[in-house]
């Protein structure tokens, strides 16, 4: 054998050496990632189990009746999740087809993109603090379910927007020329051939939204307040969003600060099992949408 090919064989060894540890690092950080995973779910699932129930789901908290429920709670979500994405995602995603299929690239759009990627790091206490002196005492909404929808408005349009505008540049650009070769308007072309194309991420985006929405705190408990009363009757439905209304998150931080901990985690379990269901709607709703693989 000679130098050369000794030389070959040294660094081919060398090289696989240095695969085998790579692959390796990559299967501990893969396992630890899962086992954290699961040892959350583990914990939360062991310490909350016990605080499930019927009259725990459908209940309201209630000193006199000496009751323990947060349907309140969980209705408050579902109105400012239905209320924040139907601003949301037509303004999100209207604003990304704007950007990135009619504005011409320039100042103008560098502008507007830094300022979505700004608004999108930008703590969640600030959104809160904001909210709360702008809808809240300059629009006279107070502490209310509308004034935290508008702030969380404001917190997930950068998500809606940066996850619509990666899903229309995977389109192919041959599906626009072919689509205006043929003689269509450019709305007709984006309606029809790339915004259902782009319909998983799109879709991804607004669940994204929706997932972030469920879990914020912080920013609620400047604007939405904390009550969780029902609605008396479907008179009451829209005057609730003008009254106050906290959240399931809200309400775990309520029940640990006050040392009711059982409670905190019947929540958490309750919020840890949403967000498994908004995951598996992301994945299930995306292989649906993705045309791509329709034949």
């Amino acid at each position: 054998m000679s130098r050369e090919e000794g030389m070959m064989s040294i660094n081919q060894k060398h090289y696989r050496v240095a695969d085998i540890l790579m692959y390796i690092a990559i299967y501990i950080c893969a396992t630890f990632s899962v086992l954290l995973l699961a040892g959350i779910i583990i914990y939360v699932v062991a310490k909350g189990f016990r605080m499930i129930s019927w009259d725990f789901l459908t209940g309201v908290t209630s000193v006199l009746n000496g009751t323990v429920g947060i349907a309140g709670n969980i209705v408050n979500t579902l109105y400012i999740i239905i209320i924040t994405m139907l601003i949301a995602t037509p303004i999100g995603v209207g604003a990304a087809v704007y950007l990135n299929e009619y504005a011409k690239p320039g100042k103008l759009v560098n502008v507007i993109e830094f300022a979505t990627e700004t608004l999108a790091g930008i703590p969640s206490i600030i959104f809160g603090l904001f909210g709360m002196m702008f809808f809240g005492q300059t629009f006279k909404l107070k502490y209310s379910i509308l004034t935290g929808s508008f702030t969380l408005v404001l917190m997930v349009l950068p998500l809606i927007i940066r996850n619509t505008q990666e899903a229309l540049k995977t389109v192919p650009d041959s599906y626009r020329t072919g689509a205006i070769g043929l003689g269509t308007g450019k709305w007709h072309m984006i309606r029809t051939i790339l915004l259902p194309s782009a319909m998983p991420g799109i879709i991804t985006g607004v669940i994204l939204a929706i997932g972030r929405i469920v879990g914020e705190s912080a920013a609620l408990l400047f604007t939405a307040g904390s009550a969780h009363i029902l609605p008396k009757g479907f008179d009451d439905i829209l005057s609730k969003t003008l009254e106050s209304g906290g959240t399931l998150t809200i309400q775990l931080y309520l029940s640990a600060s006050k040392g009711e901990f059982d409670v905190a985690f019947g929540i958490a379990l309750v919020l840890l099992i949403i967000v498994l269901l908004i995951n598996f709607a992301t994945k299930w709703l995306s292989k649906k949408f993705d045309v791509s693989r329709i034949e």
